[in-house]
């Protein structure tokens, strides 16, 4: 609750918006759409999830795969411009903090009449989806999950294949995928440290759906002059010379010419210092976000460098604001009629909203290391650690912490340069503050 006050996270949903979406969740299914309730689609997400946004079926052909990609049907609950609408567009996306979240949709919807729950039928947008590249298509449609998988414990043969090779194609473009692991801190031998639950395989195979769909919406978008894509400039040189630094400082290897995205793809994600790696390594993603075109040319900057293609943010629109809006469009142009007038109207201050969102979202995000970092050093005031200096600014150094593994600022010795092994005392280590004060032995 202190950092949900503190960052100004969004609390309880005003009544008029629980009202209208109460109201919303009993709305009548469509009947105008295609009745897809006969194919096997199936969720995959964390166990005990009920924010369901996708649900997948996979047709094994002669040529490759066939991939249905069914997304909730948001737009169907959310009346433009209402209170549920409006709220959304305060919220912009779902943040997540420990042990809780600030839903971007009142549960009744996004837990509710709007997920993709097994066993019940539900509206969708039903992507259809030929790998290796073939033919797109996005229809409005019923589908019906037949079960909800967990990560933990799913095993599904044909999304391991098509997984293999949409991962397979990323790494011919050059994509990287920063797929951080859960984080919690245990004690240890009475010690604080950090458990890293892995990214299990099927994650990652589920991932590489997510992604083919957005590739195919900013594919459909692009070609047709309107939408909105979530773009990223290359990784700034400067950046990448110190995440070099830093992975020599955790011992993560790093060959001479290899790439960012090929480091990033190959790093243990079960492991404390592949995660701090990764964790750093989200800098090298600045500039990340969203451009908004009406005008039928195409945007200057079009292609998200960690997707190394166009790109679009589709897949989540019970969690995200702008999917619901990208979705409209993908629909009106796959289907060849005008795109709605209150989406046209939404998409020149779509960037500014999910901007402002996502760095809230950040924020919150690097409050929690913060306040994990500092409980970690919370036991070790006035020890000195070894630790590797990963770059210098004026007095100031960033500095990596052997064990426990943290990476933070430090006061520098005069004499210190990136590389250098160094020991640091730990001179204050404040976990209400989330302030870790670090200094030259």
């Amino acid at each position: 609750m202190r950092l949900r006050d503190e960052l100004e996270v969004p609390g309880d949903f005003p009544s008029a918006v629980l009202a209208e979406a109460e109201e919303a969740a009993r709305r009548p299914l469509p009947s105008d759409v295609t009745d897809l309730r006969a194919v096997p689609f199936r969720t995959l997400d964390p166990v005990g999830a009920r924010d369901l946004d996708q649900a997948y079926a996979i047709e094994e052909t002669s040529d490759g795969f066939v991939v249905r990609y069914a997304i909730a049907h948001v737009a169907h609950f959310v009346e433009p411009g209402g209170a549920v609408d409006a709220e959304a567009h305060r919220r912009g996306v779902t943040i997540y903090l420990p042990g809780e979240r600030a839903p971007l949709h009142p549960p009744v919807l996004s837990e509710g009449a709007a997920s993709l729950l097994p066993g019940v039928d539900r509206p969708a947008l039903v992507w259809t989806i030929e790998v290796p590249g073939g033919g797109t298509r996005v229809e409005r449609a019923l589908v019906c999950s037949r079960e909800q998988l967990a990560y933990d414990t799913a095993v599904d043969p044909v999304l391991e294949r098509v997984g293999e090779v949409l991962l397979a194609e990323e790494a011919a473009r050059g994509g990287v995928a920063l797929d951080l692991p859960a984080q919690e801190v245990v004690a240890v031998d009475d010690r604080l440290t950090l458990r890293v639950d892995p990214v299990l395989p099927i994650e990652r195979w589920n991932a590489q759906l997510s992604l083919l769909t957005g590739r195919a919406a900013a594919t459909l978008m692009l070609d047709g002059g309107v939408g909105i894509l979530r773009t990223m400039p290359p990784p700034d040189d400067g950046v990448v010379r110190e995440l070099r630094r830093l992975a020599r400082a955790l011992d993560i290897p790093w060959a001479d010419g290899e790439s960012y995205a090929a480091v990033v793809r190959r790093v243990d994600r079960g492991s404390v210092r592949g995660v701090v790696f990764l964790q750093h390594a989200r800098r090298a993603m600045r500039g990340a976000g969203y451009t908004a075109f009406d005008d039928g040319t195409r945007p200057a900057l079009r292609e998200h460098s960690a997707v190394a293609a166009p790109y679009a943010h589709v897949t989540a629109p019970l969690r995200r604001l702008a999917d619901r809006y990208a979705l409209e469009v993908c629909l009106a142009l796959c289907a060849g009629v005008e795109v709605p007038a209150w989406v046209r109207a939404a998409l020149p201050r779509l960037p500014e909203v999910m901007g402002a969102a996502m760095r809230k979202a950040a924020a919150v995000e690097r409050a929690v290391i913060d306040e994990v970092e500092a409980m970690l050093l919370s036991r070790c005031v006035g020890a000195v650690l070894d630790a590797t200096v990963v770059s210098v600014d004026g007095d100031t150094a960033v500095v990596a912490v052997d064990a426990p593994v943290v990476v933070a600022n430090a006061r520098s010795a005069s004499a210190w340069a990136p590389g250098d092994r160094v020991g640091v005392r730990v001179v204050a280590a404040d976990v209400s503050r989330r302030h870790v004060e670090l200094a030259a032995a």
